[in-house]
């Protein structure tokens, strides 16, 4: 009875397939992307996870009363993942876009960015975000991120070009392949934090801000109002307010 004691929280919600699974495992697997700074970041320098969302799954494992396993994961395959259970959620600031919403169930969002540029210092093409939509220029996105169709419906005269491991953002930039990078606040946070030679772009006005938040397959709602449940009660009792603060997130935190 303890170790789901976290179900009793919601005696509403009637207990579907990954409820099922999680408690007769003892176990709740969660996707992530090792590769989201401030959010799921495996440090190159300890080899140890950090971020708001390693953080908040530990909370999340706790709220449930189970163990805790991680799922290396991306936003490339985030919703084959899920589909195909080898995770019962995706706990890496998975912004809630209409081609996500298709396939997967969202909860209540706990963080909201917009999207920004990252260029060098020493680029003279992208001096201001007004200068990013011109002929000539190359616009780079990770694939499956939300970045790819937004700015791919956006860009009129510029040229998309979206960057698949084992290639990389950063590698591309410094190698002048493309001008500027599209990516959110907190992996800008990454750059601009460990990177001497990266330059922000800002949006001069609301661009496409995103809410962010936790995702899970459709068909088990029980499992859907445990999610929302725990950001409920972390949004209150001040956890995920403090850990916004620990990794430097607190400007994007979505308080209601």
């Amino acid at each position: 009875m303890a170790l789901w004691a976290g179900l009793a929280l919601a005696p509403q919600a009637h207990a579907g397939p990954v409820q099922d699974r999680v408690k007769a495992s003892g176990t709740v697997r969660v996707c992530i992307w090792p590769d989201y700074y401030g959010i799921t970041f495996r440090s190159p320098r300890t080899d140890q996870l950090v971020g708001i969302d390693i953080d908040l799954s530990a909370e999340f494992a706790k709220h449930l009363g189970v163990k805790l396993e991680y799922v290396e994961s991306s936003f490339a395959k985030l919703i084959e993942n899920l589909q195909n259970d080898r995770c019962d959620v995706a706990m890496h600031a998975v912004g809630i876009t209409p081609q996500r919403q298709q396939a997967l169930r969202f909860s209540l969002p706990y963080l909201q960015s917009d999207i920004y540029g990252i260029t060098t210092r020493s680029n003279r093409t992208i001096r201001s975000w007004d200068d990013i939509d011109k002929p000539g220029v190359r616009v780079a996105v990770q694939a499956g991120t939300f970045m790819e169709p937004v700015m791919s419906g956006a860009l009129k005269q510029a040229t998309l070009v979206v960057i698949r491991p084992p290639k990389t953002r950063e590698d591309e930039l410094e190698a002048g392949r493309v001008d500027v990078f599209m990516t959110d606040y907190p992996y800008s946070r990454r750059l601009l934090d460990n990177a001497d030679w990266a330059r922000l772009v800002s949006p001069s006005r609301p661009f496409h801000p995103l809410p962010y938040a936790y995702a899970v397959k459709p068909g088990d709602e029980g499992w859907l109002q445990q999610l929302n449940d725990f950001v409920t009660r972390i949004k209150q009792d001040g956890r995920l307010e403090a850990a916004a603060k620990r990794n430097g997130l607190s400007e994007i935190v979505v308080r209601r």
